[in-house]
């Protein structure tokens, strides 16, 4: 099942106890729908405020209850226009949104004017100092390829020895037009906040308060003190899952 959802109203994709989070909205109308329990495997664990316009998820339906149309219009019925599905089908026996994925493609937005704009505050984050785009793309070419970006994840207390390796396939910032900046990202995989993280550095280069070049060293330090800040989480959209 592909899905989009406005991650403002959600803490997060994954489950979690307490809160209202995406995956756990779905399981609540699928597992009536289909009357048994279900193990739901997601392609990218986005955090709170995250968008996503095609995430990916799987799971495994009797067969009775194996009606692709049905299953994404019952998540239509219920959930929009916080979740919406845009496609079912079912899928080999061997296929897992998570670990059958080649590579996540993110985007980020950042609005780049003097003036705040009220109707896209919730899709962009706005960034009043005006940014250098030639500075923050330099800084892009250090972190293709494989690196491990310790210096830009937050890492998991309960997996303390998990790497931080990835594989970074593309990574570019491009000026839309009147103070629109876009930042696309692909990678095999992502690490908790890298995204946000990223651009967070990044825009403290466009700005001056770091410098470009210093990018690959920063990368190559492992700490995630000598990196800038985290980028809000409403610019961040999981654009694209590959397979």
């Amino acid at each position: 099942m592909e899905i989009a959802y406005d991650g403002a109203q959600f803490r997060g994709v994954a489950e979690n106890t307490g809160v209202t989070t995406v995956v756990g909205s779905i399981r609540a109308v699928l597992e009536r729908a289909v009357s048994h329990d279900l193990e739901i495997s997601v392609a990218g664990r986005t955090d709170a405020g995250v968008h996503a316009r095609a995430q990916v998820l799987s799971f495994d339906v009797v067969e009775a209850k194996a009606d692709p149309v049905e299953l994404a219009r019952v998540v239509n019925r219920n959930l929009v226009p916080g979740i919406v599905a845009q496609s079912c089908a079912l899928a080999a026996d061997d296929f897992d949104a998570r670990f059958s994925a080649v590579h996540r493609h993110y985007r980020y937005t950042v609005l780049n004017r003097s003036i705040p704009d009220p109707f896209l505050a919730p899709t962009t984050w706005w960034v009043g100092i005006p940014l250098s785009v030639d500075d923050m793309n330099l800084a892009c070419d250090p972190i293709l390829g494989s690196h491990d970006f310790s210096s830009f994840c937050r890492r998991p207390k309960s997996d303390v020895g998990a790497s931080l390796v990835r594989r970074v396939h593309s990574a570019r910032w491009q000026d839309l037009g009147d103070g629109m900046l876009r930042f696309e990202i692909r990678a095999n995989a992502f690490c908790q906040q890298m995204v946000r993280a990223l651009v967070g550095t990044m825009v403290d280069m466009g700005r001056g308060h770091l410098r470009a070049a210093d990018m690959g060293t920063i990368l190559e330090a492992r700490d995630r003190a000598r990196a800038g800040q985290v980028a809000p989480a409403q610019g961040l959209c999981l654009w694209e899952v590959g397979y």
